[in-house]
């Protein structure tokens, strides 16, 4: 039986410098069996490399006010109640007091009458009612007859001066009334009629009226408002 010289063993040794390091890969390939296709290569056994990522996206900006855009609705109050009125018939009128004795009254009436002339009244609107003795300008237009007198009234152009008792249905803006006399119940009836009378003002020289405190306590010759 012949003997053959036993071959000699080859080891893999290190590439040697200047020769490129074998990658794993093309290491693979030699290993691999063939399957009758084209023997692969390192370009087409080798991962294809991952995409690399872009810059993130910026948060989104809130938009900007426009100027046209309004600001959220305001909340409007609710009205209130209307305030009361008065009922149908009732005058508002104002009440002035000029505190007098009897025998002072004609002259702190007269007083009143010349301030609201010269603040703007008409002499057609105001009406003088005396409680005691008639005024003298009533004697003065008597004296011509009772039709001239009372036509005066009718006609409306100048103060009028009457007793504190007339009948006769006269509505003024301004009554001043004069308490020159008489008891504490007719000067208190005289008030209420005088009342009745005026449809914005009424002048009280003299103690006349609820309000007898009122009157004391007022000083002699206060001014009048218009």
């Amino acid at each position: 039986m012949p003997v053959f010289p036993e071959e000699p063993e080859i080891h893999e040794s290190l590439p040697g410098p200047g020769v490129p390091f074998p990658r794993e890969s093309d290491a693979q390939a030699l290993h691999a069996p063939a399957t009758g296709g084209a023997p692969a290569t390192a370009s087409t056994t080798a991962a294809a490399p991952l995409p690399v990522p872009g810059p993130r996206p910026a948060p989104p900006r809130a938009a900007p006010p426009r100027a046209d855009r309004q600001g959220p609705p305001r909340l409007i109050p609710k009205p209130g109640p209307a305030p009361r009125r008065p009922a149908p018939g009732t005058p508002q009128v104002e009440v002035q007091r000029i505190a007098a004795t009897p025998a002072q009254a004609l002259e702190r009436a007269d007083d009143a009458v010349d301030r609201l002339l010269d603040s703007g009244r008409n002499p057609g609107d105001i009406l003088v009612l005396t409680v005691g003795e008639a005024h003298p300008w009533q004697q003065h237009e008597l004296s011509f007859g009772e039709e001239r007198y009372w036509a005066q009234l009718t006609e409306g152009g100048d103060v009028f001066y009457a007793d504190a008792a007339l009948t006769r249905p006269v509505r003024r803006e301004v009554v001043v009334l004069v308490v020159n006399g008489g008891s504490a119940a007719r000067a208190a009836e005289a008030y209420g009629a005088a009342l009745g009378r005026a449809t914005a003002l009424l002048v009280v020289c003299g103690e006349a009226g609820p309000a007898v405190a009122a009157a004391a306590g007022a000083a002699p010759g206060r001014p009048v408002k218009a």
